[in-house]
C-alpha cells in the first residue's frame, strides 16, 4: 500500500514552478556557454542578476503558498508559532545572501 502524495502550499502551481526552475536551468547553461565564449564580465554578471531575481521569484512564491496553506494546516494543529519561527528563518536565510 502506498501512501498518499501529501498536499504542499505549492501543489496547485507545481506546473509553473517546474516550468520557471527549467528556464532558470537554461540561463545557468547560458551563463555557462558565456564563459566558456570569455564574454565581456559585466554581460556574466547581468546574466547572474537575473537568475537571483528569477529564483527569488521562486522563492517568494514558495512562501506564499507556505504561508497560506502550510501554516494555516499547522495553526488548526496547534503548531502555528513553531512554523512562524520556521518559516522567519528561511526569509533570513533568503535575505543573507552575498
Amino acid at each position: 500500500m502506498t501512501s498518499p502524495t501529501p498536499v504542499r502550499g505549492y501543489t496547485a502551481s507545481k506546473d509553473q514552478l517546474l516550468a520557471r526552475l527549467r528556464r532558470v536551468e537554461g540561463q545557468v547553461r547560458g551563463i555557462e556557454k558565456m564563459v566558456d565564449e570569455d564574454r565581456y564580465c559585466i554581460d556574466v554578471l547581468t546574466q547572474i542578476s537575473a537568475i537571483q531575481a528569477a529564483l527569488d521569484k521562486v522563492a517568494l512564491g514558495l512562501l506564499d503558498g507556505h504561508a497560506r496553506h502550510c501554516m494555516h494546516e499547522g495553526a488548526a494543529e496547534g503548531r502555528a508559532d513553531e512554523m512562524a519561527t520556521e518559516m522567519m528563518a528561511a526569509v533570513g536565510r533568503l535575505m543573507k545572501r552575498g
